[in-house]
This record gives C-alpha cells, structure tokens and sequence, in this order.
C-alpha cells in the first residue's frame, strides 16, 4: 500500500477552512495518514506555500514522528516537543509551531503538506529549519506523499 496523507478538514486541492488560517483561529489541521512502511523510523511532515511572494514559505515542520502515529489532532501546540508525537522546527514566522495560511488578497495559493516515511531518526535538536530536516532525511526517504490545500483572502 503506498503512502497516503489526508485531512478531514478539506480535500486535496480544495480550500482550507477559515479556521485553519492566519484569519481564523490559526489551529493546525488535523491530518491523517496510512501505507507508512513497516521498516519505517520516523515520520516527517513539512508545510509551505511556493507562491508566497518573497519564495516558499514554510508553515510547519514537525519531525521524528514516531512510526506508529497514525494522525495528528486538530490544533497541535506550540513548543519544541509534541508528546508522544515528535519535534517542530522552526518555520518562516520565527515560531516552533504550525503558522496558518495569510496570503496577501489575491489569487489562491497553494499550502503543500508534504509527509515523509523516513528509515532512521533525524539526529536533529528541537527547532530545526525545514532545510536542516530535509538535508538529515535525504538518504533516508522510504515513501513521501502530499496533500495540497488552498486558500486566498
């Protein structure tokens, strides 16, 4: 079975709920996933947006997932350590947590959320940056798969 990442908030390619924005209550979407393979080590789920106007900017990294996790709940907290789930890094608003959509007015971006099954921990500290993460995870990578939502004001 390959890889699959989903939400119950919004379909791939349809709009992320207000909710789930810089507009709304700014809570991470809840995110679900299955296919992870068994030798897997960890889990990494990284969040940008490609069409920000300055180059992609990253919305979320949270990192050695543990293997088993099966879904993240809506409005994961702030903070270096996620119990029982894994690390966040630090994304482009300065923060170590998920940092909603806030696109200037116009047409919708798109807000990547990409889930990596990955063969071996990260090695990394609490408060990496999506490069660092992704640089750890590139000979490592058994499966990815993604889930892309959109939003515009």
């Amino acid at each position: 079975m390959a890889l699959v990442l989903s939400s119950g908030a919004f379909n791939d390619q349809e709009q992320i709920p207000r909710k789930y924005t810089g507009d709304g209550a700014d809570l991470s979407p809840p995110l679900s996933w299955e296919g992870v393979p068994e030798n897997a080590k960890g889990l990494v789920l990284i969040c940008d947006d490609p069409d920000a106007p300055a180059g992609t900017w990253d919305h979320w990294i949270l990192y050695d997932i543990t293997p088993g996790a099966t879904n993240l709940e809506e409005g994961i907290p702030s903070g270096e350590i996620v119990p029982g789930i894994g690390k966040q890094g630090r994304n482009d608003f300065g923060n170590l947590s998920y940092g909603g959509p806030a696109p200037p007015r116009g047409k919708p971006h798109r807000y990547f959320f990409r889930l990596f099954a990955v063969d071996a921990p990260t090695g990394l500290r609490p408060g990496a940056t999506k490069d660092e993460v992704l640089s750890a995870i590139k000979d490592h990578t058994l499966a990815k798969t993604e889930l892309v939502g959109l939003y515009s004001r």
